[in-house]
Protein backbone atom coordinates (compact mmCIF):
# COMPACT_ATOMS: atom_id res chain seq x y z
CA UNK A 1 0.00 0.00 0.00
CA UNK A 2 1.42 3.39 -1.03
CA UNK A 3 -0.03 6.52 1.31
CA UNK A 4 0.22 9.61 0.16
CA UNK A 5 -2.14 11.15 2.33
CA UNK A 6 -0.92 12.56 5.55
CA UNK A 7 2.52 11.27 4.80
CA UNK A 8 4.08 9.66 2.44
CA UNK A 9 4.49 6.24 3.66
CA UNK A 10 4.86 2.47 1.68
CA UNK A 11 3.73 -0.63 3.23
CA UNK A 12 4.24 -3.95 2.47
CA UNK A 13 2.23 -7.11 3.72
CA UNK A 14 2.10 -4.49 6.87
CA UNK A 15 5.15 -3.78 7.72
CA UNK A 16 6.36 -0.15 6.24
CA UNK A 17 9.26 -0.25 4.26
CA UNK A 18 12.02 2.42 3.76
CA UNK A 19 12.32 4.38 0.34
CA UNK A 20 14.71 7.17 -0.30
CA UNK A 21 13.45 10.52 -0.65
CA UNK A 22 14.26 10.41 -4.39
CA UNK A 23 12.29 7.10 -5.05
CA UNK A 24 9.57 8.69 -2.87
CA UNK A 25 9.09 11.72 -4.99
CA UNK A 26 8.86 9.26 -8.38
CA UNK A 27 6.63 6.87 -6.24
CA UNK A 28 4.12 9.75 -5.66
CA UNK A 29 4.73 11.39 -9.20
CA UNK A 30 3.56 8.31 -10.71
CA UNK A 31 0.97 7.42 -8.19
CA UNK A 32 -0.57 10.72 -8.92
CA UNK A 33 -0.27 10.74 -12.75
CA UNK A 34 -1.61 7.41 -12.71
CA UNK A 35 -0.60 6.58 -16.26
CA UNK A 36 1.95 5.74 -18.19
CA UNK A 37 5.02 8.43 -18.70
CA UNK A 38 7.85 8.97 -20.96
CA UNK A 39 11.09 8.67 -18.77
CA UNK A 40 12.35 11.97 -20.01
CA UNK A 41 9.31 13.81 -19.08
CA UNK A 42 9.82 12.17 -15.72
CA UNK A 43 12.90 13.47 -14.74
CA UNK A 44 12.44 16.49 -16.64
CA UNK A 45 9.09 17.18 -13.56
CA UNK A 46 11.72 15.66 -10.52
CA UNK A 47 15.04 17.33 -11.38
CA UNK A 48 13.56 20.68 -13.42
CA UNK A 49 17.12 22.20 -12.88
CA UNK A 50 19.16 19.64 -14.04
CA UNK A 51 21.19 19.11 -17.52
CA UNK A 52 18.53 16.62 -19.08
CA UNK A 53 21.67 13.59 -18.90
CA UNK A 54 22.17 14.54 -15.53
CA UNK A 55 18.55 14.30 -14.68
CA UNK A 56 18.04 11.13 -16.79
CA UNK A 57 20.81 9.57 -13.99
CA UNK A 58 19.12 10.43 -11.43
CA UNK A 59 16.06 9.00 -12.54
CA UNK A 60 18.15 5.93 -13.03
CA UNK A 61 19.35 6.32 -9.65
CA UNK A 62 15.94 6.49 -8.29
CA UNK A 63 14.59 3.43 -9.99
CA UNK A 64 17.71 1.04 -9.04
CA UNK A 65 17.02 2.00 -5.19
CA UNK A 66 13.29 0.99 -5.15
CA UNK A 67 12.77 -1.56 -2.33
CA UNK A 68 11.19 -4.60 -2.76
CA UNK A 69 13.03 -6.25 -5.90
CA UNK A 70 12.82 -4.89 -9.86
CA UNK A 71 9.13 -4.34 -11.49
CA UNK A 72 7.20 -4.62 -8.28
CA UNK A 73 6.75 -1.12 -8.12
CA UNK A 74 7.61 0.41 -11.17
CA UNK A 75 6.84 -1.46 -14.35
CA UNK A 76 8.77 -0.51 -17.66
CA UNK A 77 6.94 0.16 -21.05
CA UNK A 78 9.83 0.73 -23.72
CA UNK A 79 10.83 4.53 -22.98
CA UNK A 80 8.02 4.69 -21.01
CA UNK A 81 7.15 3.69 -16.84
CA UNK A 82 4.31 3.37 -14.54
CA UNK A 83 3.28 2.27 -10.88
CA UNK A 84 2.87 -1.14 -10.52
CA UNK A 85 -0.75 -1.99 -11.32
CA UNK A 86 0.00 -4.42 -7.87
CA UNK A 87 0.59 -1.05 -5.77
CA UNK A 88 -2.72 0.37 -3.98
CA UNK A 89 -2.55 3.41 -3.77
CA UNK A 90 -5.00 5.54 -0.84
CA UNK A 91 -6.03 8.34 -2.40
CA UNK A 92 -6.69 6.25 -5.86
CA UNK A 93 -9.39 4.78 -3.25
CA UNK A 94 -10.69 7.79 -2.48
CA UNK A 95 -10.80 9.34 -5.68
CA UNK A 96 -13.18 5.71 -6.86
CA UNK A 97 -15.41 6.62 -3.87
CA UNK A 98 -15.76 10.13 -4.47
CA UNK A 99 -16.31 9.45 -8.63
CA UNK A 100 -19.19 6.72 -7.75
CA UNK A 101 -21.03 9.01 -5.10
CA UNK A 102 -20.34 12.39 -7.58
CA UNK A 103 -22.29 9.82 -10.15
CA UNK A 104 -24.56 8.27 -8.26
CA UNK A 105 -26.29 10.88 -5.89
CA UNK A 106 -28.53 8.71 -3.78
CA UNK A 107 -25.54 6.78 -2.38
CA UNK A 108 -23.85 10.21 -1.01
CA UNK A 109 -23.88 8.44 3.12
CA UNK A 110 -21.62 6.17 1.74
CA UNK A 111 -18.32 8.94 1.84
CA UNK A 112 -19.24 8.62 5.43
CA UNK A 113 -16.57 5.49 4.70
CA UNK A 114 -14.26 7.73 3.49
CA UNK A 115 -14.60 10.79 5.68
CA UNK A 116 -11.54 11.03 8.23
CA UNK A 117 -9.19 10.42 5.10
CA UNK A 118 -11.36 13.84 3.20
CA UNK A 119 -9.84 15.70 6.11
CA UNK A 120 -6.38 14.37 5.36
CA UNK A 121 -3.96 16.74 3.79
CA UNK A 122 -1.94 15.76 0.57
CA UNK A 123 1.45 14.72 0.78
CA UNK A 124 1.93 17.95 3.40
CA UNK A 125 4.73 19.48 3.57
CA UNK A 126 5.84 18.88 0.08
CA UNK A 127 6.51 21.59 -1.95
CA UNK A 128 7.74 20.86 -5.53
CA UNK A 129 5.78 22.45 -7.76
CA UNK A 130 4.03 19.66 -9.49
CA UNK A 131 3.00 18.49 -5.95
CA UNK A 132 1.00 21.85 -5.33
CA UNK A 133 -0.94 21.74 -8.52
CA UNK A 134 -1.56 18.20 -7.29
CA UNK A 135 -2.51 19.09 -3.35
CA UNK A 136 -4.96 21.78 -5.04
CA UNK A 137 -6.72 19.78 -7.50
CA UNK A 138 -7.07 17.14 -4.45
CA UNK A 139 -8.21 20.35 -2.23
CA UNK A 140 -10.77 21.25 -4.36
CA UNK A 141 -12.19 17.34 -4.98
CA UNK A 142 -12.10 16.65 -1.21
CA UNK A 143 -13.62 19.97 -0.64
CA UNK A 144 -16.57 19.31 -3.03
CA UNK A 145 -16.74 15.79 -1.63
CA UNK A 146 -17.47 17.01 2.26
CA UNK A 147 -20.10 19.31 0.89
CA UNK A 148 -22.06 17.05 -0.40
CA UNK A 149 -21.70 14.37 2.17
CA UNK A 150 -23.07 17.51 4.70
CA UNK A 151 -26.09 17.65 2.25
CA UNK A 152 -26.53 14.04 2.22
CA UNK A 153 -26.48 14.28 5.71
CA UNK A 154 -28.99 17.25 6.74
CA UNK A 155 -31.11 16.07 4.16
CA UNK A 156 -31.35 12.23 5.99
CA UNK A 157 -31.81 14.66 9.34
CA UNK A 158 -28.36 13.39 10.54
CA UNK A 159 -27.34 17.32 11.20
CA UNK A 160 -25.09 16.76 14.26
CA UNK A 161 -22.90 14.76 11.53
CA UNK A 162 -23.53 17.56 9.16
CA UNK A 163 -21.94 19.72 11.59
CA UNK A 164 -19.22 17.47 11.98
CA UNK A 165 -18.77 17.40 8.68
CA UNK A 166 -19.27 20.95 7.57
CA UNK A 167 -16.37 21.84 10.04
CA UNK A 168 -14.32 19.76 8.67
CA UNK A 169 -15.06 21.32 5.58
CA UNK A 170 -14.61 24.86 6.76
CA UNK A 171 -11.07 24.02 8.74
CA UNK A 172 -10.05 23.11 4.94
CA UNK A 173 -10.86 26.42 3.58
CA UNK A 174 -12.45 29.44 5.72
CA UNK A 175 -13.22 31.37 3.30
CA UNK A 176 -14.86 29.44 1.39
CA UNK A 177 -18.56 30.65 1.24
CA UNK A 178 -20.22 27.03 0.45
CA UNK A 179 -19.41 25.60 3.16
CA UNK A 180 -19.62 28.15 5.32
CA UNK A 181 -23.24 27.97 4.52
CA UNK A 182 -23.70 24.18 4.81
CA UNK A 183 -22.55 24.95 8.46
CA UNK A 184 -24.64 27.35 9.59
CA UNK A 185 -27.65 25.51 7.91
CA UNK A 186 -26.39 22.28 9.91
CA UNK A 187 -26.55 24.97 13.44
CA UNK A 188 -29.77 25.78 12.47
CA UNK A 189 -31.21 22.47 11.83
CA UNK A 190 -30.31 21.03 15.00
CA UNK A 191 -31.89 24.09 16.76
CA UNK A 192 -28.60 25.75 17.86
CA UNK A 193 -29.70 29.45 16.54
CA UNK A 194 -26.96 31.11 18.54
CA UNK A 195 -23.89 28.59 17.85
CA UNK A 196 -25.35 29.78 13.83
CA UNK A 197 -25.01 33.56 14.97
CA UNK A 198 -21.71 33.33 15.94
CA UNK A 199 -20.12 31.53 13.40
CA UNK A 200 -21.81 34.12 10.91
CA UNK A 201 -20.45 36.49 12.57
CA UNK A 202 -16.72 35.52 12.70
CA UNK A 203 -17.44 34.34 9.08
CA UNK A 204 -18.60 37.76 8.19
CA UNK A 205 -15.55 39.41 10.47
CA UNK A 206 -12.71 37.38 8.48
CA UNK A 207 -14.23 38.15 5.13
CA UNK A 208 -13.62 41.31 5.71
CA UNK A 209 -10.30 41.40 7.04
CA UNK A 210 -8.62 38.92 4.85
CA UNK A 211 -10.73 39.72 1.44
CA UNK A 212 -12.23 43.19 1.96
CA UNK A 213 -15.83 41.53 1.28
CA UNK A 214 -19.83 40.99 2.79
CA UNK A 215 -21.47 37.64 2.61
CA UNK A 216 -23.43 36.70 -0.06
CA UNK A 217 -26.65 38.50 0.23
CA UNK A 218 -28.40 34.51 0.29
CA UNK A 219 -26.12 33.31 3.52
CA UNK A 220 -27.17 37.01 5.00
CA UNK A 221 -30.73 36.23 3.93
CA UNK A 222 -30.36 32.84 5.79
CA UNK A 223 -29.33 33.86 9.32
CA UNK A 224 -31.28 37.03 9.09
CA UNK A 225 -34.60 34.64 8.80
CA UNK A 226 -33.87 33.36 12.13
CA UNK A 227 -32.88 35.59 13.40
CA UNK A 228 -32.19 39.48 14.03
CA UNK A 229 -28.64 40.52 14.08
Amino acid sequence: MLRLLGAFGLTFQGRPVNVSMASQRLLALLALRDQPLQRAHVSGILWPDYREDRAAANLRSALNRLPLGSGVLVATRGRQIILSRQVAVDLHEIYGQVRRVFDQSDEVLELLLVRDQLTVDLLPDWYDEWAVAEQEHYGEIRLRALEKLSEGLLAAGRTAAAVETSLAAVAADPLRETTQRLLISSYLAEGNRAKALCHFRKFRSQLRHELDLEPSPALTSLIRDHHSD
